[in-house]
């Protein structure tokens, strides 16, 4: 835990002072924001142990409904961040409905399906833009007084929101709220023999999950300037898939990761090899499941823990 903590302080350090080491500040703001949006996914996945195959849905609604209510309501901020997470909490609570009681691929297809239709809705909308999307959202005050245009100002803010909901994900893990979920994921006919009332428990899983991916939508509206069809679009919910992946399902810092890896594989090679940034990123994918089946992350995690017993077992001998 001490060299964990550590860690975790090292890399907060590092990002606190990024933009003084010469890093583009929005570069890394859309990492942070897709970092939030796989944690958001791996707190589904990883500690509760359901599938989703629609979380674009929450994380492009939130994009929309923040854009609109900043750019064409006049609203602060705070507000319109508000606004996107409340809206992506919604929409969970009314999937989560339908689809909690499913299990399985039978879970992961109802989500996908009625993530198409909120694709749909965000394509015939009035007030969404069509293919054009909302563009030119402004970033405004913060609480009226701080202004958001500055990249620097931006930045901190977005830090600030990702620690914040990082450590809130953390302690709902290690709360019993979060060990319930644990014991759901492991076992859930033991979970329901033992009382728990395992539907409502997934279902509070799955708004929580959709409100955080919400705010990392709500986010990124905000630190790019614009909401699309690419953010409610099924490819998005297969990005957050590989991301989690990638870095380790179950684990705190491997969603960060994986987002890592494939939003700076996208910067780095988008205009240099075009739409076959896709194929890379596909096959790196594969090699990293061959050779990391817990991800990177999960794996070194693995090789930790089986030194730490070595050590145990031969300080015994």
């Amino acid at each position: 835990m001490t060299a964990s903590r550590i860690t975790y302080l090292a890399l907060l350090v590092l990002v606190l002072v990024a933009p003084l080491l010469g890093l583009y500040p929005v570069f890394v703001m859309k990492l942070l924001c897709f970092a939030l949006f796989a944690c958001a996914f791996n707190l589904l996945l990883g500690f509760t142990g359901l599938l989703s195959f629609g979380h674009a849905a929450f994380f492009g609604s939130a994009a929309y409904v923040t854009g609109w209510f900043i750019k064409s309501q006049s609203w602060t901020p705070e507000l319109g961040i508000v606004a996107g997470t409340v809206a992506a909490g919604l929409i969970g609570l009314v999937v989560g409905l339908v689809a909690i009681r499913r299990q399985g691929i039978y879970f992961a297809m109802i989500t996908l399906a009625i993530a198409q239709m909120v694709f749909f809705v965000c394509l015939q909308a009035p007030f969404t833009g069509g293919e054009d999307g909302l563009q030119g959202v402004p970033r405004g005050r913060l609480l009226g007084l701080l202004s958001l245009e500055s990249d620097t100002t931006m930045y901190y803010f977005v830090v600030a929101v990702f620690v914040l909901c990082f450590l809130l994900i953390s302690r709902i893990v290690h709360s019993p709220f979060g060990q319930v979920l644990k014991m759901i994921r492991e076992n859930e006919p033991r979970a329901i023999s033992l009382g728990y009332n395992v539907d409502r428990y997934k279902l509070l899983a799955f708004v929580l999950s959709a409100a955080l991916a919400g705010l990392a939508g709500s986010l990124k509206t905000l630190v790019m300037g614009f909401a699309t069809l690419s953010d409610v679009h099924w490819s998005m919910s297969g990005e957050v898939i590989l991301m989690t992946l990638l870095g380790g399902v179950g684990t705190f810092f491997g969603p960060v990761f994986g987002a890592g890896i494939v939003i700076a594989l996208q910067n780095l090679l988008a205009d240099k090899v075009g739409s076959w940034v896709t194929v890379i990123i596909g096959v790196i994918f594969v090699l990293c499941v061959l050779a990391f089946r817990k991800g990177v992350v999960g794996e070194l995690q693995a090789w930790r823990e089986r030194r730490r017993r070595a050590a145990t077992d031969t300080n015994a001998d």
